[in-house]
């Protein structure tokens, strides 16, 4: 399989500053950009591979997914990145030509922390995220005062707060938010002491912790079991639209066929979803949302964000 790695430590997201060091560093590891001697090649053609980035290259559908493609007659190069901050600025810089590996919330905060205008092509799926343990069997036997932890990246960040809001573990100013922090957190209300650290590091944490909010992309790696989850957040439910995870691009190649095809066989092809449900631990829900729908949920998020 043609995979590429590129990886360093992890960055805060939503933070300027690691924007702009993600992107120098990823251009550095990435290597020759997408367009980069390619001249006028056919995007997808053998002297101008399309260049996909993703975080967790190494599940099987990946590999799946690529002989799908290939077999259409376009050729895919595969980059893998192991830190979110990576690949949205690599795409902007035309190292890579398309990524999928976030959902629309995250998309939007990027775009307006870094003023870019990436955006989404097509929808892949919804993954709930998810509260985990390694103490206790039920959100309800975690001890007042306990610690539990949350990713420190802005979106996924908000998420896990109204995870725990729901499992009745804090209290979240103003009821909480797609945009709330561990600042938002009502002390006086609350059971728990929550920190925010990073994604990368909130499995191998688990040890030391009465319970984390832990992304689908660690679960695997870790052996954790995504049944296992005490909490969940509930992706049927309209309002996780903003969740939906999926396919971007730079906005001048948004309509591109290639690009769009490459979407349209990651949700039609039964092999590619299969792998992918079984890497979700069966908790994905997949979803084929128009393009301008999805564009138009993105839109929406930024113009919150932006008066915020």
């Amino acid at each position: 399989m043609s995979i590429r790695t590129a990886s360093r430590s992890a960055r805060p997201a939503g933070r300027p500053l690691a924007i702009a060091g993600a992107l120098g560093m990823a251009v550095a590891l990435v290597g020759c950009s997408a367009a980069a001697g390619a001249g006028d090649e056919e995007l997808g053609s053998a002297e101008n591979p399309v260049q996909l980035g993703v975080v967790g290259a190494a599940e099987p559908y990946w590999a799946t997914y690529e002989e799908a493609v290939e077999a259409e007659g376009i050729q895919l190069e595969i980059v893998d990145f192991t830190d979110y901050n990576q690949p949205n600025p690599a795409t902007s810089e035309g190292e890579l030509d398309i990524t999928q590996f976030q959902h629309i919330i995250y998309l939007a905060n990027y775009n307006v922390q870094a003023g870019d205008d990436l955006q989404p092509i097509g929808s892949t799926a919804t993954y709930p995220i998810g509260l985990y343990s390694q103490q206790y069997g039920s959100a309800e036997e975690i001890p007042d005062g306990a610690e539990v932890i949350v990713p420190n990246d802005d979106t996924n960040q908000a998420r896990g707060l109204l995870v725990l809001q729901s499992a009745g573990l804090i209290a979240l100013e103003g009821g909480g938010s797609p945009y709330s922090t561990v600042d938002d957190v009502i002390e006086g209300e609350s059971r728990v002491a929550v920190s925010a650290v990073d994604a990368a590091i909130t499995a191998t944490s688990l040890p030391d912790v009465a319970a984390a909010i832990i992304n689908n992309d660690f679960l695997n790696d870790a052996g954790i079991d995504p049944a296992s989850a005490i909490a969940t957040d509930d992706p049927s439910d309209p309002a996780a639209q903003p969740y939906i995870n999926i396919f971007a691009t730079t906005a001048e190649n948004a309509d591109d066929e290639v690009l769009n095809r490459l979407v349209e066989i990651f949700q039609t092809n039964e092999e590619v979803q299969a792998g992918a449900l079984e890497s979700s631990g069966g908790t994905g829900v997949f979803v084929q949302t128009p393009k301008d729908e999805l564009q138009a949920s993105l839109a929406t998020v930024q113009e919150a964000l932006q008066a915020q």
